[in-house]
């Protein structure tokens, strides 16, 4: 099915009022998007990363389905907050894997469905989460940028259409997040 802005936007708005078919409808309708939104946050990983986008999208899938009230906006407002559990859902699994390389704990989480993430990519996930959380303490709308841009794949007109900013505004605080974040994880510019 074909995405329509303004479909969307009507189905997310009647799903908000309680209308389940009105989700039944959506998921078709976004499926490839959110795909693409995965296949993005993959795409950074290393060449041997085997992090299936398809579990990556239904576990955000699942756990969006789980919140409740939320003010959809519009379409641009969903795939921002699916970006967001996306990060989630990446994060938790790293800070899982991370506690499990050390002996774990008394209670075990079954992430089966994404189990194949390497070694490597848990501590990058979650020192790139802290810079996030660090750089939202100093400004949050840089923060949601670079939220947007890399968990959620979204271009400099989504962004600013998601924010209410102009794409302008979008790329020089873009490049002053980035900047931020090279400096706070001590990376080499690319």
């Amino acid at each position: 099915m074909t995405e329509s802005a303004h479909e969307i936007t009507g189905l997310l708005i009647a799903w908000r009022g309680g209308d389940d078919d009105a989700l039944a409808d959506l998921l078709p309708r976004v499926y490839q998007r959110l795909k693409k939104i995965a296949s993005h946050l993959v795409r950074q990983e290393r060449y041997e990363h085997t992090l299936a986008t398809t579990a990556l999208v239904h576990e955000a899938y699942l756990r969006l389905i789980d919140l409740e009230n939320i003010g959809w906006k519009d379409r641009a407002h969903f795939y921002a907050m699916c970006a967001r559990i996306m990060r989630r859902v990446l994060v938790d699994h790293a800070r899982h894997h991370g506690r499990e390389k050390r002996g774990g704990g008394a209670v075990r989480v079954d992430n089966s469905v994404l189990k194949n993430v390497p070694e490597e990519r848990a501590p990058r996930l979650v020192a790139l989460d802290e810079a996030l959380r660090e750089l939202a303490e100093h400004d949050p709308e840089k923060a949601r940028i670079v939220e947007l841009r890399f968990f959620g794949g979204l271009d400099r007109e989504e962004i600013a259409e998601v924010m209410g900013i102009s794409s302008a505004t979008v790329t020089r605080r873009w490049r002053s997040a980035r900047a931020w974040l090279i400096n706070y994880l001590n990376l080499e510019p690319a």
